[in-house]
């Protein structure tokens, strides 16, 4: 857990869930309204990760090791810049995000909350992406909900509630410190 958010930082939120949550929707729909840097997780795999899930195996930590090190540099350019920045990343076990906040009092964590079945009909209906929804069992089978302790809120995502009232509740809530923080 973080000793609170440094103030005098540009703030990076990580946007994160399982994959099919909806992270690179709301994440890129969030840094747009905010005119922030925007970076999809997904960009910062090497070669060797894509081709391991696209062939339908779920990553091992040392697989997710480089990756998470690589968002982490991200975010370090970014804040380094004084760029506000926007980053999505399933960091779906404590380690990982604690691994992409330590010494990074400047990130929030939003978790997008979404139940099996919201999740089972998204992956359903998404074409061109390298994970295939036979992976999503790996996905909650790894999944450590962020408990109280981690100072992460909790979006819940369900059938029904669209990308852009996530996007909007997000903003109402969190906007006007966003904006004055940095």
């Amino acid at each position: 857990m973080q000793s609170g958010k440094d103030p005098k930082q540009p703030p990076v939120v990580l946007v994160m869930g399982v994959s099919g949550c909806g992270k690179t929707t709301v994440g890129s729909m969030l840094a747009t309204r905010l005119g922030w840097t925007y970076a999809e997780a997904d960009s910062f795999h090497p070669a060797a990760n894509v081709e391991k899930m696209h062939a339908g195996h779920a990553l091992t930590d040392a697989d997710r090791m480089p990756w998470l090190d690589a968002i982490g540099a991200f975010i370090d350019r970014t804040t380094a810049a004084g760029q506000p920045a926007v980053v999505t990343c399933s960091a779906l076990k404590r380690a990982y995000r604690d691994r992409l906040r330590t010494g990074r009092r400047n990130v929030t964590v939003i978790y997008l909350d979404a139940d099996v079945e919201t999740v089972r009909a998204r992956l359903a209906g998404r074409e061109g992406h390298f994970f295939p929804p036979e992976l999503l069992a790996s996905q909650f089978r790894d999944l450590e909900v962020p408990a109280a302790d981690e100072d992460i809120e909790h979006v819940p995502v369900r059938m029904g509630v669209t990308s852009a009232q996530i996007v909007q509740r997000l903003l109402d809530e969190h906007a006007a410190a966003w904006r004055t923080a940095g």
